[in-house]
């Protein structure tokens, strides 16, 4: 356990604060959307920092009226004795220096999210106004900062039985692009918190709403809870949520899993909160046990006759949905994001306890791997039947790059780097865009009708459809394992569907096979959606293209209505090749919006939603949305 106290000799500080104005997305990403709400993650780690060491129950946040935040814990309260070295208050040391705070001493806290000590001097130096007040020693003080520096002294004023810290900032707008946070993607990273950590009770107040908008989250269960959520839209292969805990030394290792009828394999792994997105050591050490449970839980039982090839973690793992969380004193984080575990020991550690801990479930509960193993024995045969197709479609050269598809209009320049491909709907409007195209650099493949529905499909079934090996093939990655993304041979794959239902339902399923099997796509920002107008508006001789029903009311406002006339296209076979390339397909007039992956646990529960077999939450998501629907056809 952590020290119950927590005070000014705790403080370490390892470097001086550094220009972090100067260069803010070093340390928080980017100065847009990703970087301003970073800093509500910054000072919320701090209080859950306080609640992973049990001193913190509770945790309030409130995004106010100008896009302040405000963020409150009951926990220990930062420390305000002076602090001989520097002849200042702990507090100040901590929100103006780099690296510095109780994060570095293990006393005060044997795990912490990150342990990289600049979160809330970051926090002050990128925001105009900064109030800290801590209560603790039975009073209340407070300081306040601007732009990384004090403007006033650590002041007493109050007394006070409570013990806790409220951090209020105001994001400056000489640093961000926009300062408007979303309660969106707020929330969800509040609620991730929560399921984390079992029992804390954090409440969210956006005060910018009338009347505000609030949500409070807490969870008894944690992270069975957490997976409880994740399989709510898919449909379950058995009953319970498989849970474990256990600990080796000051290592903490805890998984929740559930196994699934669908076909795709949900692993998401934390190291002290952090969301591990890019895997590492714990991950793997998972993956390993699992493999291994699995296969000899099957001999033992005789499912698997010494004849038999082992079953394949990928086999295994097919429809599964499991939470790994573990806890460890000084983690290494790697990878490009720095979101990959890096402890070797970690490996050990978690395989040592999946081994035990998921050999003693199987043994426990027979009805559930029976299910379980009948489950990963049809993936075996299946992903064996996809193989042979695999191998079959590319002796007739339909995944290789050197054979393209018939019907694609290619581009001359062979620089994937400048080379755009426009994924259309339709023969008729392939037709136009391939009369629109700049030849040199944009590739056209039409599609003919609506494509599988790979949510629903195996990959055997996925690789027989014609429209789907087409595009496998025009692009030359690859899919899924043997995805390399050095052989695209266009960085846009540009989406192109009329603006009707039919419209998008056919780029949602197109998003869909790209998020299943080429996902390297998305997260490399290869995949596009185009944006074609839905309104031609003509006055006497000058014309409008308008791209929103917002935009058309803007633009009605603003011009003469008498003399006008508004067309409505309902499909890309309405505009002739000119009023195609003016509009959509010229690099120097139109708007294309970048599919990118923020959040990849939303993401799969928004494919799961929209296109897998249980229909009563796909109708709950359209009921909620139906208000923020821009246009609909019948």
């Amino acid at each position: 356990m952590a020290k119950k106290t927590y005070d000014v000799e705790d403080i370490k500080v390892l470097k001086d604060l550094e220009a972090i104005r100067k260069r803010p997305s070093m340390y928080i990403g980017s100065t847009g959307h990703r970087g301003l709400h970073h800093l509500i993650y910054e000072v919320v780690d701090n209080s859950i920092d306080e609640a992973m060491a049990g001193a913190c129950s509770k945790i309030m946040m409130a995004v106010h009226k100008d896009n302040s935040v405000t963020v409150i814990d009951d926990g220990r309260g930062i420390p305000v004795k002076k602090m001989k070295k520097f002849k200042k208050p702990a507090v100040e040391v901590i929100l103006t220096t780099l690296h510095s705070g109780g994060k570095f001493s293990e006393d005060v806290y044997k795990v912490s999210g990150g342990l990289h000590g600049v979160g809330l001097s970051v926090v002050n130096a990128l925001s105009s106004k900064l109030m800290a007040e801590i209560r603790r020693d039975g009073h209340v003080f407070r300081q306040e900062y601007s732009r990384g520096k004090p403007i006033t002294k650590l002041t007493k004023y109050g007394s006070s039985k409570k013990h806790g810290t409220l951090i209020r900032f105001w994001p400056d707008p000489e640093i961000f692009e926009d300062i408007n946070y979303k309660s969106e993607t707020v929330l969800k990273y509040l609620k991730e918190m929560a399921y984390l950590n079992k029992g804390l009770k954090i409440i969210y107040e956006d005060q910018r709403h009338k009347p505000p908008i609030v949500e409070e989250y807490k969870y008894k269960g944690g992270i069975v809870d957490f997976v409880k959520d994740l399989v709510s839209k898919k449909d379950s292969l058995h009953k319970g949520v498989m849970y474990f805990k256990s600990s080796i030394d000051t290592n903490q290792v805890e998984v929740a899993m559930k196994y699934t009828t669908g076909y795709s394999e949900n692993l998401y792994s934390f190291a002290n909160n952090i969301h591990t997105h890019e895997g590492g050591t714990h991950e793997s050490g998972f993956k390993k046990a699992l493999t291994r449970v699995i296969n000899d839980y099957a001999r033992n039982k005789g499912i698997l006759k010494d004849k038999d090839e082992n079953l394949t973690g990928e086999d295994i793992r097919e429809g599964l949905v499991a939470i790994l969380s573990v806890k460890l004193r000084e983690p290494q984080f790697e990878g490009q994001t720095k979101t990959k575990l890096g402890n070797s020991e970690m490996m050990g550690i978690v395989e040592s306890i999946v081994n035990t801990k998921l050999s003693e479930y199987l043994e426990e509960h027979p009805a559930h791997s029976k299910a379980i193993l009948n489950k990963t024995i049809n993936a075996a045969r299946a992903r064996d039947a996809a193989k042979k197709a695999r191998e079959l479609t590319r002796k007739r050269g339909l995944l290789q790059s050197s054979t393209l598809p018939g019907k694609l209009a290619d581009c001359t320049i062979n620089d994937p780097s400048i080379s755009e491909i426009f994924l259309v709907e339709g023969d008729s409007a392939g037709g136009s865009c391939k009369q629109a195209r700049d030849r040199q650099f944009q590739a056209i493949l039409p599609l003919r009708g609506k494509i599988l529905n790979v949510e629903k499909s195996r990959e055997l079934k996925v690789l027989s459809s014609n429209e789907i090996q087409a595009i496998i093939t025009a692009l030359g990655t690859g899919i899924k394992d043997e995805l390399n993304i050095k052989n695209a041979r266009y960085h846009k794959a540009i989406i192109l569907c009329d603006g009707d239902v039919d419209g998008s339902h056919i780029r949602t399923l197109l998003l869909t096979f790209f998020y299943r099997y080429m996902r390297e796509l998305i997260e490399a920002g290869y995949v596009y959606i185009a944006q074609p107008p839905l309104y031609l508006v003509k006055k006497r001789k000058k014309s409008h293209y308008v791209y929103s029903d917002e935009e058309l009311q803007q633009l009605l406002s603003r011009i003469e209505k008498k003399g006008i006339t508004i067309q409505r296209y309902k499909g890309l076979g309405e505009m002739n090749p000119e009023q195609l390339w003016e509009t959509t397909m010229d690099p120097g007039k139109r708007v294309i919006l970048r599919v990118g992956i923020e959040d990849a646990i939303s993401a799969d529960e928004t494919f799961s939603t929209l296109m897998g077999s249980q229909v009563e939450p796909r109708k709950e998501f359209i009921q909620k949305r139906a208000k923020d629907v821009r246009f609909l056809d019948i």
